[in-house]
């Protein structure tokens, strides 16, 4: 017979654990049956009362410690054994030791003579688990399903003789010691009697109908955790690492110039804004530099603070006019690679006071140069920041993507992402194709995958591209794919994340991020500077799931 589960449930009843071992080699291949015949109340065993076919195996299954939230007068009960099979369903009621019953009232004794008085007669409380157990089964289940089957119940005695007679009980209902030691015999028996008690010889139940009560009984489960548990659970592991991060504050406060490298991920920009926070605090008129107008914008807008101004590079002039002072106090720099060149570098030295070389900064920028996007970095710039008597501070400690996206980065590419990461996430899903209507129909798909049993919100999915929207993947999207899509702009930015998801050109993404990110449009044999500065800011802009759409050009397309 089959158990569910396979070994049985912690339970003190030392009973129990001795029948489920007797239900496990119960009608067994070396205990054919034989045709039926007339149930006979004196015959305790014997091959001549089972009710199945002759040579055939009973195909059942035995539950044991079933737990019902449905009961007939119990808001919670428990089943010790239920035996489910074409033939019917049996409830079995163990109690070990020696039972007694006086003035009503029913207890056992077990092997040290400890008396335990019970709530309830045994067989009551099985014809009533009996009962709970149909009742919860017809509300779950299509109509015409429970009532296929023969109903029953029974109890084991495995630890003394019965032979008393009663108005409760008919002697088949009863496993003593010597019944119970054949399973097979007395189950079988057991199915004849409540088949006599019926008064009918029914059809055994359909295939259909004891896969769906075996199915709900003990259900196959296997529920992994959803993504937005798993974001969650990272978003609690950077918040930790951000304020590891504050502490390095401390190292910039104590010199008057610093240059902070770091790669995607390493906590530039919050850095920044925190220092931005702690110098206008002081009184400081103070800028906050960039060049790309959409970080211009979200930072701005996301982080207004008194006595800060934020402006890209070729603005510097006209943001000191609004804030009514001809140099600023100090100088913050994101992005900082998208400002190495001499010219640019010129324009902050002319706003700030003291300039460069002896004024208050500290430029964030990446080690990895993020290369192509505005100009080639310039290493007589850099050479000149560091001529400044500027403290050097490396961030090495990536707090935004998980060990997958900086494992797949670095084999990808070979460029350093940091150390550690925020933790375990989920693994990076790429894919090649070799069309972009396959690549169409994947995007969707993973939009699907992603909202759907994933769990996540549209505002936490940012899909990104090297090129403009109509020329993407995106845009072959339809129906309800193109209304959950919001094309990103530089004043959308002011609100992001938007209630849908969103896209982006990679080049305006820089600097932002959002928690699952799909990388589409990448072609697998670029590996000019555009391209892997494409794949470097686009994968590192997912804090936490990556997705990589390539496409693969077909040689047999080509010929």
């Amino acid at each position: 017979m089959k158990l569910i589960p396979s070994t049985p449930r912690e339970t003190k009843s030392s009973a129990e654990r001795r029948l489920f071992d007797r239900l496990r080699t119960a009608f067994e291949p070396d205990q054919p049956f034989e045709p039926d015949q007339p149930f006979q109340r004196n015959q305790p065993s014997g091959r001549e009362q089972a009710p199945f076919e002759p040579g055939q195996h009973a195909p059942l299954t035995a539950f044991h410690s079933l737990n019902l939230t449905r009961h007939a007068y119990k808001r919670f009960g428990e089943i010790d054994f239920v035996i489910v099979g074409p033939q019917g369903i049996l409830v079995l009621e163990v109690k070990g030791g020696g039972i007694a019953c006086h003035a009503g009232i029913w207890s056992s004794r077990d092997r040290s003579g400890t008396l335990t008085r019970l709530k309830e007669s045994p067989f009551r409380q099985a014809e009533w688990a009996m009962h709970g157990l149909r009742s919860r089964l017809e509300s779950a289940l299509p109509p015409g399903i429970v009532g296929q089957f023969l109903w029953g119940y029974g109890v084991v005695f495995p630890d003394c003789d019965w032979s008393i007679e009663g108005a409760e009980w008919d002697q088949p209902m009863i496993a003593d010691a010597r019944a119970s030691r054949n399973m097979t015999s007395w189950l079988s028996a057991l199915y004849r009697y409540w088949q006599e008690r019926e008064g009918r010889r029914r059809a055994p139940a359909s295939a259909d109908a004891l896969a769906q009560v075996i199915g709900f009984l003990r259900p196959e489960v296997d529920v992994g955790i959803p993504l937005h548990g798993v974001l969650e659970e990272l978003e609690t592991r950077v918040a930790a690492l951000t304020k590891e991060q504050m502490a390095l504050l401390d190292i910039v406060d104590a010199n008057a110039r610093v240059l902070c490298s770091g790669g995607a991920g390493t906590g530039k920009t919050f850095l920044a804004l925190e220092l931005a926070r702690r110098w206008a605090a002081s009184g400081r008129q103070l800028l906050l530099a960039c060049q790309s107008p959409w970080l211009k914008h979200w930072l701005e807008t996301r982080f207004a603070i008194p006595g800060v101004s934020v402006s890209v590079a070729n603005t510097v002039r006209s943001a000191a006019r609004r804030a009514g002072v001809d140099r600023f106090d100090a100088l913050i720099v994101d992005e900082g690679q998208d400002l190495l060149s001499l010219d640019r570098l010129q324009a902050l030295d002319g706003i700030l006071s003291g300039g460069l070389q002896a004024g208050r900064w500290c430029f964030f920028h990446d080690v990895n140069h993020q290369a192509g996007y505005f100009g080639q970095p310039d290493p007589a710039a850099l050479a000149l920041l560091e001529s400044c008597a500027a403290a050097k501070m490396p961030l090495t400690r990536n707090c935004r993507n998980t060990r997958q996206i900086m494992g797949h980065i670095q084999s990808r590419l070979g460029l350093a992402m940091g150390t550690r990461g925020t933790g375990d996430g989920p693994e990076v899903v790429g894919h090649q194709v070799r069309s972009s209507e396959e690549a169409a129909r994947l995007l969707a798909s993973e939009l699907d995958r992603l909202m759907g049993r994933g769990g996540l919100s549209p505002s936490e999915i940012t899909i990104l591209s090297p090129k403009p929207f109509a020329d993407s993947t995106a845009a072959r999207l339809s129906g309800k794919h193109t209304a959950e899509l919001i094309e990103l702009d530089e004043f959308a930015l002011r609100h992001f994340p938007p209630a849908k998801v969103s896209f982006a050109e990679i080049v305006s993404f820089k600097g932002l991020e959002n928690e699952a990110v799909i990388l589409i449009d990448l072609c697998q044999a670029g590996q000019a500077p555009r391209s892997i500065a494409d794949q470097y800011v686009g994968m590192s802009r997912a804090r936490s799931l990556l997705i990589v759409i390539s496409v693969v050009a077909d040689r047999r397309n080509k010929e």
